[in-house]
């Protein structure tokens, strides 16, 4: 959309220009009688849109990059920031132009023409600076803003982890279990739900496959008791990366702009994370994190429900989900057995527990 919007703006620079300044230039030129239709202002007009966009056509992608560079900064500095340092590059304006009458005035062969541009620059820069930096003291000036003040020191007070955004994606809603944490209260700070998350989510919705559907709808019923039932700050976010297709790679580069968390289930998203550099925080890094400790030596009661992936093995479960691998059990399917913990495997993907019949260690 950005492309395209870059490549209407320089056609119509153009159109503009060709209209104005072409016509003249085709009649100085020396021929005799040109046609009337080269010298009309409409042709000058195409033939100016054509040329601009002929010169400029290698470096549009360029032009693109930079204006999703400038807006990617601009994102990051608070709302205050920028209406500030934007006042005081007004004002500057304003002082240059005063200036620059007074200059003008005077009719000083060089200093009347060079020295108005070099204020203009020189005062609106230095009128955006003092402007941003003076912002705290230009909101004390108010009484709306000394609150706003009190509100943003306090803020600043908090751990610098606590006030960044919590950007949630897909999986994550879908699971549910982020309400449940929200609602204990272990999360702060204000939850970011992109926009294009939510499509996905109303794709998934709208799905002809039922279990894909429910599970979409799923994600909206909990999105809609976190907003309605939850004392959480949300926002959604209204920006897109059009550039980018899938929705993983557009919450990863979300939360390099916004330096924010990105709030998953999701093994590979929490990997692809790491190796950028993005900050996550894994529900089942949680999960695995307050489940009850296990440690090698100790004995449980477990049900042994099917056959493993190796021989001879046989594959139980704990009340929250664990999975534990019992050697020799496959004899001991649809049997409660009392086993021996061996060994224990964490990762983000979960947890596994490997175990042994306690029957088979009194025989050894």
């Amino acid at each position: 959309m950005l492309y395209k919007i870059v490549l209407a703006v320089i056609l119509f620079i153009g159109g503009t220009l060709g209209y104005l300044f072409l016509p003249d230039i085709l009649q100085s030129f020396p021929v005799e009688s040109p046609p009337d239709w080269l010298t009309h202002e409409f042709t000058g007009a195409v033939l100016g849109a054509i040329i601009l966009f002929i010169s400029l056509f290698w470096f549009i992608e360029n032009i693109v990059n930079f204006i999703r560079y400038v807006e990617e900064s601009l994102v990051k500095y608070p709302v205050t920031d920028l209406f500030f340092g934007t006042m005081g590059l007004f004002i500057g304006l304003g002082l240059a132009f005063l200036l620059t009458v007074a200059l003008m005035s005077m009719e000083i062969p060089v200093v009347s023409s060079i020295l108005p541009v070099l204020l203009t620059v020189f005062l609106g820069y230095l009128g955006f600076r003092v402007g941003f930096q003076k912002r705290d003291e230009l909101m004390n000036l108010f009484p709306i803003g000394k609150t706003q003040a009190k509100n943003s020191r306090k803020e600043e007070e908090k751990p610098a982890d606590a006030s960044k955004l919590k950007i949630l994606d897909t999986s994550v809603i879908i699971d549910g279990r982020i309400a449940d944490i929200c609602q204990t209260g272990f999360i702060e700070g204000t939850l970011l739900i992109p926009e294009f998350v939510l499509e996905e989510l109303q794709h998934i919705a709208d799905s002809s496959d039922a279990l894909k559907r429910n599970r979409g709808r799923r994600g909206l019923d909990i999105l809609n008791k976190i907003q309605k039932e939850l004392d959480v700050n949300v926002e959604i976010y209204e920006g897109d990366f059009e550039d980018i297709q899938e929705v993983d790679s557009k919450l990863v580069k979300l939360a390099k702009v916004l330096n924010g968390f990105v709030v998953t289930n999701d093994f590979n998203l929490n990997k692809v994370c790491d190796l950028q550099g993005v900050a996550v925080l894994n529900i089942n890094d949680l999960a695995n994190a307050v489940k009850p400790v296990v440690l090698p030596g100790e004995e449980m009661m477990v049900q042994v429900i099917k056959d493993g992936k190796e021989q001879n093995q046989g594959i139980a479960y704990l009340d929250d989900g664990t999975m534990i691998v019992v050697e020799e059990g496959r004899n001991y399917i649809g049997k409660s057995i009392e086993v021996i913990v061996t060994s224990v495997l964490q990762t983000s993907a979960g947890r596994m527990i490997f175990a042994k019949p306690k029957a088979l260690e009194k025989a050894l």
